[in-house]
């Protein structure tokens, strides 16, 4: 199969004769989305897939007259089951594979999809489903091998062929981890550790079927999620994808590239990401990520960065990347400390990389994670790099009721160039927030701004979103429901349960929320034809 270009690179503008705001207002007519991740479909298989749930999902979306479908990074995950620590870059999630949708194509029997494990309904058990799924995942493959006809062979070896420059890699690096037991790469031996060529094509040898069972979950992943996004494409809604912006130690992108990132001779790392105290923690988030050797990724044009990106938009019509402020400064810790105080910043590639991409491949329709605290010198780099390159920032409403009229999350300071949220992934719920997390002079001041008793803070906050300038709203399936405190996705500087858990039940989307959201949507202008 091939891949295609990105949606942007068909739009025919004269994007020369328009100023950065007008190019951001094509790229972002007024319209509104709704943001979910996959695993939190419904399903029977213990967590959510690319089956049927997605495609009523994207009906959902269609009737309620939604333009967006923004998901988390759809990579595999790896430490904690955070989407935002993934294996790989460029791969997909294999627990996303519907094993119904492997059954209707014969990599599957009906009997193959009986016994399924009783399964909470309402939230992702991970390590049960994990071994439940990979081990459909892996009799889909044996039975594709035994009994495959040519045409599907030989799809199956075109996308091998096409996406070779990042699959082969990242097969071997799975293929090798299963060999030990799951151990981070930098545990392996120290020539497989450091590619020795040799001790490579002995083990590409012996885990020949191993990689090939890796390289067909990829395949399967990509034919579903595609099958997806056209659909959704087709119903008038595009898809929201996210990149974030630095990749974990343990993945195939770090094991297949180690001279991108800043490491000792032994490999190990001698810097790593994180950000320093802020509203979300008093210490900081120690994130542990290595960091890039932004001069060497730029003597060969950002190469890297620009299938990084190329790959995205394959997936996703938009892309938001997670930590934009990164690419105009980061925050750099040394390896070993214990929280994210003590370190500095560092300064990013800045408008070179964007000048690259958009050489590449067009000017494509990014939205910048722009939240976080700033000093004065950071914020205006940060701003004047989204302005040169027409790249929203995001408005989060919960952040908005703490410090007076003046606060710039309030509509009323609203540019139109932006993306408002009524809450994040990485936000309580609008519910859990009012009876929560916010303070008691936040809820009084939201209550005076809305004009609100707050017994339907839900839907107030979407209103607001909804009505204000921006050109895109965006609110969560847990707003929409008016669920509380327990249906939150993640809690940051937290780790495992019940962090990426929550799942929405069968038939909770109702007919009268999708009537109510297409009120709003229409009053406030941001139903667009399909």
């Amino acid at each position: 199969m091939g891949f295609p270009l990105p949606l942007n690179a068909h739009l025919s503008y004269n994007y020369a004769s328009l100023t950065t705001t007008e190019v951001s207002q094509v790229r972002f007519p007024r319209s509104s989305g709704i943001l979910l991740h996959p695993t939190s479909l419904p399903g029977r298989f213990g967590i959510g897939d690319l089956g049927d749930a997605a495609y009523r999902f994207v009906d959902f979306l269609a009737t309620a007259g939604q333009s967006y479908w923004q998901v988390l990074p759809l990579s595999p995950t790896g430490y904690a089951d955070s989407p935002y620590q993934t294996l790989s870059a460029f791969a997909g999630n294999p627990m996303l594979i519907s094993p119904e949708k492997l059954a209707e194509i014969g990599h599957l029997s009906a009997a193959d999809l009986e016994d399924v494990p009783a399964f909470p309904a309402d939230r992702v058990d991970f390590g049960p489903v994990i071994r439940y799924k990979t081990g459909l995942l892996d009799r889909a493959f044996a039975n594709f091998r035994a009994q495959a006809p040519a045409d599907r062979r030989a799809a199956f070896a075109r996308f091998c062929d096409e996406q070779a420059f990042w699959l082969d890699d990242f097969a071997l690096f799975m293929a090798l981890k299963e060999a030990h037991n799951l151990r981070p790469w930098n545990e392996w031996e120290p020539e497989v550790a450091t590619r020795e060529p040799q001790a490579l094509a002995r083990w590409r040898e012996s885990l020949a079927d191993e990689i090939e069972r890796q390289k067909y979950r990829q395949w399967q992943f990509f034919e579903q999620w595609l099958a997806v996004k056209r659909y959704a494409n087709e119903h008038g809604i595009r898809i929201i994808g996210d990149i974030p912006i630095f990749v974990s130690m343990d993945s195939a992108d770090v094991w297949a590239n180690p001279h991108l990132f800043h490491f000792d001779e032994n490999l190990r790392p001698t810097v790593v990401s994180g950000v320093p105290p802020d509203y979300f923690s008093e210490t900081g988030q120690l994130w542990g990520h290595p960091l890039y050797r932004w001069e060497v990724m730029g003597q060969d044009g950002y190469a890297w960065w620009i299938a990084r990106f190329r790959m995205a938009f394959t997936q996703a019509d938009v892309v938001r990347i997670d930590h934009f402020r990164g690419f105009y400064n980061y925050w750099e810790v040394p390896a070993g400390e214990e929280t994210a105080i003590k370190g500095r910043w560092v300064y990013g590639p800045g408008a070179d990389l964007f000048h690259a991409v958009t050489a590449a491949l067009g000017e494509v329709a990014i939205i910048a994670e722009d939240l976080g605290d700033f000093d004065a010198e950071s914020r205006a780099g940060v701003d004047a790099l989204q302005a040169e390159f027409g790249y929203p920032g995001m408005k989060v409403l919960q952040f908005a009721f703490s410090t007076g009229p003046t606060d710039p999350f309030l509509p009323h300071n609203y540019t139109r160039d932006c993306v408002v949220y009524t809450g994040t992934h990485d936000n309580d719920t609008t519910v859990g927030w009012y009876q929560v997390t916010s303070t008691e002079a936040e809820r009084d001041y939201a209550r005076k701004y809305l004009g609100s008793d707050g017994s339907d803070i839900a839907w107030d906050l979407i209103r607001l979103a909804w009505a204000s300038v921006a050109n895109t709203a965006i609110t969560t399936v847990q707003d929409l429901l008016s669920l509380g405190h327990e249906a939150r996705m993640n809690t940051p500087a937290t780790v495992g349960p019940p962090n990426w858990c929550w799942r929405l039940l069968p038939g909770a989307l109702t007919e009268e929320i999708a009537a109510r959201l297409l009120e709003l949507t229409a009053i406030y202008g941001r139903k667009t034809s399909a």
